[in-house]
């Protein structure tokens, strides 16, 4: 099983990114609001306040999503319909996709086989 973090950048993209969910026969993840840490630096920290102009055209905030994979093979496929959605994630700005093992889950929603 691995634990699947996606960092989505563009927030109006999360509707067809839990499509790509969906397509890919994750059926459950979770959502949550989130902050990169050039924006809290930014706004948060006086002492970067220069940097603002540096992120100019990024958005503020961005979703978190992430889900427990129990059949490592879906992740493959969602990452490729995630790009069709978001664009190649190794561009700047499209968003980061990454997994950790997980050794045990309790709790989880049944895949769809």
């Amino acid at each position: 099983m691995k634990l699947l973090v996606f960092v989505l950048n563009r927030e109006e993209l999360l509707e067809e990114v839990m499509e790509a969910f969906v397509e890919a026969g994750i059926p459950g993840a979770t959502i949550l609001d989130s902050e990169g840490m050039g924006r809290m630096l930014t706004y948060e920290v006086p002492l970067f306040a220069d940097f603002r102009e540096f992120m100019r055209g990024n958005k503020p905030y961005n979703k978190t999503i992430f889900s427990v994979i129990k059949k490592e093979e879906k992740i493959k496929k969602l990452e490729e319909l995630i790009e069709k959605v978001c664009g190649n994630l190794s561009e700047p700005g499209t968003g980061i996709l990454f997994t950790i093992p997980v050794d045990y889950a309790k709790g989880l929603r049944h895949e769809e086989e």
